[in-house]
């Protein structure tokens, strides 16, 4: 990337990497919300009990994904293509930038706070440790999968 804007300074060109990947990761992260409430919309009576799930799948998915992230070697720029791994304005574009945007801890706390106030003390356990367990859960299997699929250590 260096090479494209070579009058920019790396720091400025590792900022914008987290511009970038923020940006998709909270469109991405909004548009699955919309999607989520449409369907909830759909079919009130049914499905009331969906609200704010979508929010733990995407935290789940965001620690896969960032899961995966971390563990795939550093690669040098100027590596040849073929090689595996992730230059380190890669890592923070896809890391930082959009698993950072994408997961939100604040709206999986207020989540649960709001459960609790509507009395749904049970929703909101079963929803706070299912988040915790999946994204933990789920950041080790990212983690493994790429190491074990790539072959690379810790």
């Amino acid at each position: 990337m260096s090479g494209l804007v070579p009058f920019l300074p790396p720091p400025l060109l590792d900022a914008g990497a987290i511009c970038v990947g923020a940006t998709c990761g909270a469109i991405t992260r909004y548009k699955i919300g919309q999607k989520a409430s449409a369907y909830i919309a759909s079919s009130p009576s049914t499905r009331n009990g969906l609200t704010g799930w979508h929010t733990a799948g995407i935290n789940v998915l965001g620690s896969f994904a960032l899961g995966a992230v971390t563990a795939t070697p550093v690669k040098a720029a100027t590596t040849p293509a073929p090689s595996f791994g992730m230059t380190p304005r890669t890592k923070l574009l896809l890391g930082i930038g959009f698993c950072g945007a994408f997961t939100t801890f604040s709206t999986y706390a207020v989540d649960i706070v709001s459960m609790v106030e509507r009395g749904e003390v049970a929703k909101a356990v079963c929803y706070g440790v299912g988040t915790s367990v999946g994204s933990i859960g789920a950041a080790t299997v990212g983690m493994m999968a790429v190491r074990r699929f790539f072959g690379v250590g810790k």
